[in-house]
């Protein structure tokens, strides 16, 4: 007999089609959200669970999942799941790690491209018909070369956005909980600094950290206050990480020049200031968004989940810490 599955969304059609040969699968919803009351309707006589960040996987879920074995996030982070929870219940908790890297890398370069050389104001401008001809201060922007990229979190994310930004000409400075070595960092040509150190030095700051307690509004009022009114705020990781309500304050004041999101603080919700600031770029979360890492992804999260129904280790298995 074959396992059920509980599938929350749709994967990629390919991606659905060998999971559904594989397993007994059930999907959850079409629609852009799971309604909650559906998610604990459907997921009792569950076996396997594959979801993604949408989707909050507590205790109340697992309490409803008796025989649930594997819980099988498409992402690579899992702050949407009660790890500890999902542990002390000998539950498998995977997530879909290095896949999305070089993608997310690619479009934190495009959101520092976009508000340093404000090209979405800049075409909108033209589709409104306003462009009447070449003006020597027309949407003067920022210059790239020579200037000083912050980076916070300099995991493979991170490390994928310096390797990047050295073809800009881009001086970098990181944070991390864990400094590199020497000698890798002056391979990776990168020079480490505290974070108030990088968030006042830095032209362009650039976050790829994840999201936990001590990273909850790591970038607070206080902290905005820091940056040069100059400066760009990139955010690629995870939008509780920064006091949304004060960047928006902070952007409409001219206390920062400008900033590229692709994550919000109560996605999707976005706060509703930030949506009339030309001096913003908002993306709807599309970092690992090309076909080639979303078909990776999928059949990641379910090899992932497959080798846990069998007994098996998961290759992408997120271990008690």
């Amino acid at each position: 007999m074959k396992p059920k599955v509980l599938l929350t969304h749709p994967l990629l059609p390919e991606a659905m089609d060998y999971l559904a040969g594989e397993v007994e699968l059930e999907l959850a919803t079409r629609e852009m959200l799971l309604p909650r009351s559906e998610l604990l309707a459907r997921i009792g006589d569950k076996q396997g669970l594959l979801c993604f960040l949408t989707d909050t996987i507590d205790r109340e879920v697992m309490d409803r999942a008796p025989e649930l074995k594997v819980i099988a996030n498409c992402a690579v982070g899992v702050n949407n799941i009660d790890l500890q929870e999902a542990w002390s219940r000998g539950l498998l908790v995977t997530n879909t790690p290095e896949v999305l890297t070089e993608s997310t890398a690619d479009l934190t370069l495009a959101l520092i491209l976009a508000t340093t050389r404000r090209l979405v104001a800049a075409d909108r401008f033209c589709r409104e018909g306003k462009f009447r001809g070449w003006q020597i201060d027309l949407f003067l922007g920022q210059e790239l070369s020579g200037r000083t990229l912050g980076i916070i979190g300099f995991g493979r994310i991170g490390r994928a956005v310096a390797r990047r930004a050295l073809a800009f000409n881009l001086k970098v400075i990181y944070h991390d909980p864990q400094p590199l070595q020497p000698s890798l960092a002056k391979e990776l040509q990168v020079e480490y600094r505290e974070l108030d150190e990088l968030l006042q030095e830095a032209d362009i700051v650039s976050i790829h950290a994840s999201l936990t307690p001590q990273s909850y509004h790591l970038i607070s009022r206080d902290r905005l206050q820091l940056m040069k009114r100059t400066a760009v705020l990139i955010n690629v990781a995870r939008g509780p990480i920064v006091e949304e309500k004060a960047l928006a304050e902070a952007l409409a004041s001219g206390r920062l020049w400008a900033a590229g999101l692709d994550v919000y603080e109560n996605e999707p919700e976005i706060t509703p200031e930030l949506l009339g600031l030309d001096n913003v770029v908002l993306l709807p979360h599309i970092g690992s968004a090309t076909y080639e890492t979303r078909k990776k992804m999928c059949f990641i999260a379910i090899k992932n989940l497959l080798q846990g129904l069998r007994g098996e280790r998961p290759d992408n298995l997120v271990e008690p810490f």
